[in-house]
């Protein structure tokens, strides 16, 4: 995308998607001990866990971005196909948000084999007593099975370009950050808050709406891409042509336009001494006949 519109898509994407995040992560922090009634946030916890897990997204956002530039490149240099499949994904999340389809449990699944050799790990980080050991922590769950990360991924693969992907996830994980900050200074109260009906469903409905204007966008552009290598002549060709025929036409200009035997047409091509010496040779020739 250009003029870098596509970070601040996916910047709202994991805004919109935080309420989900808020599910997902709050036994998390309750791990921490960020919420505990009668006791001050940790805030250099909480932020180190955030940083962990924006990390571990620009990491899948890189991996991604490398495989849609292989991708794109064997798909015609076009990325329109890649950005259909983000566009259904981003619909797939917003339904699942509103709860009328959860299609993306299944994905949340196969992530899952994943997960049973990560989550050892951040078990054996818990208790979390220093921030260096809450970002390791947020960069191990950030692997977590998620249906909403899923779907930021197949944003991100769609850029075709691995630094561009990288930042794009790096966008959508400080999206989530504001929640899952908030998460963990008043758990209870956010958490009543986003599970309320009207809320998700106007988030699902935005998002919903993001879905659309990528696949939309796919479309439009991916038919401007098949009009033009469908041309039925290039450019060059047509410019070869116009060559050729401004040449043939100069070489027909300069052609005689009178018939040999025009007097017109003899003084062109007779030289200038040879005319001088006709006259004085009828001279003499006609002073010998007589």
């Amino acid at each position: 995308m250009e003029h870098w519109s596509y970070l601040a898509a996916a910047l709202v994407i994991g805004f919109l998607g935080s309420s989900h995040c808020i599910g997902m992560c709050g036994g998390i922090s309750g791990a921490l001990g960020l919420a505990v009634p009668g006791q001050k946030p940790a805030w250099g916890k909480l932020l180190g866990y955030s940083a962990g897990r924006v990390a571990s997204y620009a990491l899948m956002g890189l991996l991604v971005g490398l495989l849609g530039a292989y991708l794109s490149r064997d798909l015609a240099t076009t990325l329109a196909p890649l950005r259909i499949v983000a566009g259904l994904m981003l619909i797939a999340m917003a339904l699942y948000l509103a709860n009328w389809w959860r299609g993306l449990v299944w994905l949340e699944k196969g992530g899952s084999y994943l997960w049973r050799y990560l989550q050892p790990l951040s078990r054996s980080l818990l208790p979390v007593r220093s921030t260096s050991q809450a970002l390791a922590l947020g960069a191990l769950w950030g692997w977590l099975p998620c249906g909403l990360v899923y779907s930021a991924l197949t944003f991100a693969l769609a850029q075709g370009n691995g630094p561009e992907a990288a930042l794009a996830m790096a966008a959508f994980g400080l999206g989530t950050v504001p929640a899952v900050v908030a998460s963990g200074a008043a758990a209870v109260q956010l958490r009543t808050l986003v599970q309320k009906p009207g809320v998700r469903l106007s988030m699902a409905l935005l998002i919903l709406l993001f879905g659309l204007w990528t696949l939309w966008g796919a479309l439009h552009h991916g038919g401007h891409a098949h009009g033009d290598a469908h041309s039925p002549m290039p450019e060059g060709s047509s410019a070869l042509e116009g060559s050729h025929s401004g040449a043939h036409g100069r070489h027909m200009h300069s052609a005689p336009l009178t018939e040999p035997g025009d007097s017109r047409y003899t003084h062109e091509h007779v030289p200038a001494e040879t005319q001088q010496e006709a006259p004085e040779q009828e001279a003499h020739s006609g002073h010998h006949r007589h």
